[in-house]
């Protein structure tokens, strides 16, 4: 094989980081299960670095120097197509808006697929540390911000059904000196927890918001304590 027809080890390496780089987006999202999980991200990535890959080498045994072929037109439909999968995981529950994050992460990662797939693998290795800093390091600053304390945070918590355990949830989060600004419920009973019942809570105060959740975690019944992103009750 050679890299001169768009088929070398070159190209296969551009498909394996882009493979790599996609996948690890997906498991950061299959653990906080998003709506989209780690085979939807790198399908995603190595789809969009192989539709790179065909735009710059699939149309060299029809160049001519009479043919002018724009590389650049599958790369601008990649960015509109990825629009598709990405309002595909937004959706409205009543006033509740959720998966914006995860669309914009698609998004992202479609970007990081295409850097691959174009060789510029250093820019696609930054974006996929970028995407780590946002997802782990900016709920840390935005939770120390004024404007953040006076919003209140999100919390999701999985707890099981049929034990009362809603007003102890909520009796915890009083003497923690939390208000309760909006809560709604979800009932989505799976194999592994029929009984299961999630509960999304807006909770203000002065204090850290990891001591409430330590607490909250500490319940018998609790299995999941976590805050959500902004899509949580907007």
């Amino acid at each position: 094989m050679g890299a001169f027809n768009g088929q070398g080890w070159l190209q296969l390496g551009e498909l394996a980081l882009a493979f790599v780089l996609s996948a690890l987006i997906g498991v950061e999202r299959e653990i906080r299960q998003k709506s989209a999980g780690v085979r939807t991200y790198t399908l995603v990535g190595v789809a969009a670095a192989l539709f790179m890959l065909v735009s710059k080498y699939g149309f060299n045994d029809v160049l001519r120097p009479q043919v002018v072929v724009d590389p650049s037109r599958i790369a601008a439909q990649v960015v509109s197509g990825i629009g598709f999968i990405g309002g595909g995981v937004i959706f409205m529950r009543r006033d509740i808006v959720r998966g914006l994050t995860t669309a914009a992460s698609v998004w992202l990662t479609a970007a990081l697929g295409m850097a691959c797939g174009a060789g510029l693998p250093a820019l696609a290795i930054a974006t996929t540390i970028g995407h780590f800093v946002i997802m782990f390091g900016f709920p840390k600053i935005i939770s120390r911000l004024p404007a953040s304390r006076k919003n209140g945070t999100v919390l999701r918590l999985v707890y099981e059904d049929g034990r009362g355990l809603l007003r102890a949830i909520l009796l915890c989060c009083t003497r923690c000196r939390f208000a309760i600004e909006q809560v709604r419920l979800s009932t989505h009973p799976s194999d592994q927890r029929p009984s299961a019942v999630t509960l999304f809570m807006q909770v203000k105060g002065k204090r850290p918001i990891s001591r409430l959740v330590e607490k909250l975690s500490e319940i018998d019944g609790v299995w999941e304590v976590e805050t959500t992103e902004d899509d949580g009750l907007e």
